[in-house]
């Protein structure tokens, strides 16, 4: 398991480095050997940001911590990683190493807190419609099932995807009633 760590506006101490590799090191049991983490440390006002974003077999597992202690959103991050395969243990029992579900499942203690957004816009305050970050992402087949599953883990509103029955684009999105809809590429 490769393990990258990238530090904006923070400097990088060795035991924090350390620290970082000593708790995604022990979901290599896991994970597949090819599995990449990939970490990013950012400092601003609110705290440390950390996130961390796991490529494996195809899965996206993405978590995102402020705190105003490194090794707290650090050991946050690492729960937010362990409760998502927790949560949708059935459905990724097919991806992961044998027993890994369980295991996780039996460690996880307490239950991570969740990031939230603060809301920075005013009502009464125009605003131009400006493009302030592009992603680029490769579509790969899967099902509506898989899909969804992929958005719940990366904690995203919508993902877009490709039908591997049909062969078009789609995307699934949450509903405010909290079911999902899907939007077919006609």
């Amino acid at each position: 398991m490769k393990v990258s760590i990238l530090s904006r506006r923070f400097i990088l101490k060795d035991s924090v480095k350390s620290w970082a590799e000593k708790k995604f090191s022990k979901l290599d049991r896991l994970f597949n050997e090819n599995t990449e983490i990939k970490m990013t440390l950012d400092e601003d006002k609110s705290g440390v940001k950390v996130e961390v974003t796991i490529y494996s077999s195809g899965i996206i597992y993405r978590a995102q911590v402020v705190n105003h202690d490194i090794f707290v959103a650090i050991d946050k991050a690492e729960s937010i990683i362990k409760r998502q395969i927790r949560k949708n243990k059935t459905r990724l029992e097919k991806k992961l190493k044998h027993g890994a579900v369980s295991q996780i499942i039996t460690e996880l203690q307490e239950p991570a807190t969740k990031f939230q957004y603060e809301d920075d816009y005013d009502d009464n305050e125009e605003y131009e419609f400006e493009v302030v970050r592009t992603k680029k992402f490769d579509v790969k087949p899967m099902s509506t099932e898989e899909a969804i599953l992929q958005m719940n883990l990366l904690g995203h509103h919508f993902f877009v995807f490709q039908d591997d029955t049909k062969d078009k684009l789609n995307v699934v999105y949450k509903r405010h009633d909290g079911g999902y809809g899907l939007i077919e590429q006609s």
